[in-house]
């Protein structure tokens, strides 16, 4: 398997701006969980930011899909760069999202909303077995019980849309919401 060449893929800011003006960008969505020897969820990780308006939030992992990157791989690119390298994300064969996002940069469209761009993303859960912190622009990562990830969810303290994505797929591993 080789590795992605990332470092071609990337967009100036400008080309990203330029892009983002005209076409919706791909992304992924990531609900990190911890299960039990039965492959119960036991718990499911929340990263704690700082938003651009200087609030303090919950967020799922998220992030693009680069240009001739699979979708596996920027499943572990983003686990490991927001959870760390010895995170050791499980991702099925053939990963299907549970959910796909349509994110409007006007409010109210749907209930996910970017301000900054048109963008689509494909929502998984994905087992974690290592070691996780968090990592680059991160404050926390919380460990809660799939009951107390509900409750977060439904408190609307989530950005964008992540509060609703949280609430399916905890209803898509059958916890009641």
């Amino acid at each position: 398997m080789t590795k992605t060449d990332t470092r071609s893929a990337w967009l100036s800011p400008e080309e990203l701006r330029d892009a983002r003006d005209r076409l919706p960008i791909v992304y992924v969505d990531l609900v990190p969980v911890r299960v039990d020897e039965r492959s119960v969820v036991t718990s499911v990780g929340l990263l704690l930011r700082a938003s651009q308006d200087g609030e303090i939030r919950r967020e799922l992992v998220s992030g693009r899909v680069l240009y001739h990157e699979r979708i596996r791989d920027a499943i572990i690119r983003h686990i490991e760069k927001d959870l760390g390298p010895v995170s050791l994300p499980q991702v099925p064969l053939s990963p299907q999202p549970f959910t796909i996002a349509e994110y409007f940069p006007t409010p109210g469209v749907t209930a996910y909303h970017d301000p900054r761009q048109h963008a689509i993303s494909l929502a998984f859960v994905v087992v974690v077995m290592g070691d996780c912190s968090p990592q680059q622009d991160a404050l926390d990562l919380a460990w809660l019980t799939p009951t107390e990830a509900c409750a977060v969810a439904l408190t609307g303290d989530m950005t964008g849309g992540h509060g609703v994505l949280l609430r399916q797929a905890m209803a898509h591993l059958g916890f009641p919401i």
